[in-house]
């Protein structure tokens, strides 16, 4: 599981927020973080054997999605100037480069890191770029950024909302579609408080 880090996991109980850079980053980091969980929990019983399983009509399986976020994950980092590490095989089989790449994923296993592989790379990149929004100064989130969304998210901040809230969130909906048709059990309420 994730771990949390010296902002803490329940900044969302603040009873209130003494500026909007404290909401900003805690709507974030508490909003990234659901969405690194919620993947985690999406493929925690698929067999590995499972996991590069690609059913007529499906475009990405689990291996292919998670290895695009960890590709995600370390171009958000290059908000901040980190440059992308990303090994260049798995840069090669997961980055996309826009709706005009005709790449799709394979359903050859043999191609794919391991579910642990992928996972523990999402979480230890997840957590790198958490700790960084946290220790970035107020005014960076403010620049402009020059990227594909620009006309319509011009600056660092929602660039980086962007790739944290909802480019993932469109991913984990593909991974909870995949289940839905493998007919494995849903496991959203596996993250509710009290449930």
């Amino acid at each position: 599981m994730l771990q949390t880090t010296s902002l803490g996991k329940d900044t969302h109980h603040l009873p209130y927020f003494r500026n909007m850079d404290t909401l900003f980053r805690s709507t974030l980091i508490n909003g990234f973080r659901l969405n690194l969980s919620y993947t985690q929990e999406l493929v925690g019983d698929v067999p590995e054997q499972l996991m590069s399983q690609q059913p007529k009509g499906f475009t990405n399986h689990p291996s292919f999605t998670i290895g695009h976020l960890v590709t995600a994950v370390a171009l958000s980092a290059k908000i901040f100037g980190v440059p992308y590490d990303v090994p260049a095989d798995w840069d090669e089989l997961f980055r996309r480069k826009g709706s005009a790449d005709s790449t799709l994923a394979s359903g050859s296993m043999e191609r794919y890191p391991t579910k642990s592989q992928l996972l523990n790379a999402l979480d230890t990149r997840g957590e790198a770029l958490i700790l960084q929004i946290m220790n970035t100064e107020h005014s960076v989130f403010s620049e402009s950024y020059d990227w594909k969304f620009s006309r319509h998210m011009p600056t660092k901040g929602e660039a980086l909302a962007f790739m944290c809230l909802i480019h993932h969130s469109w991913h984990i909906g593909q991974l909870a579609e995949w289940r839905r048709f493998m007919n494995l059990p849903p496991v959203l309420r596996n993250l509710l408080d009290g449930d």
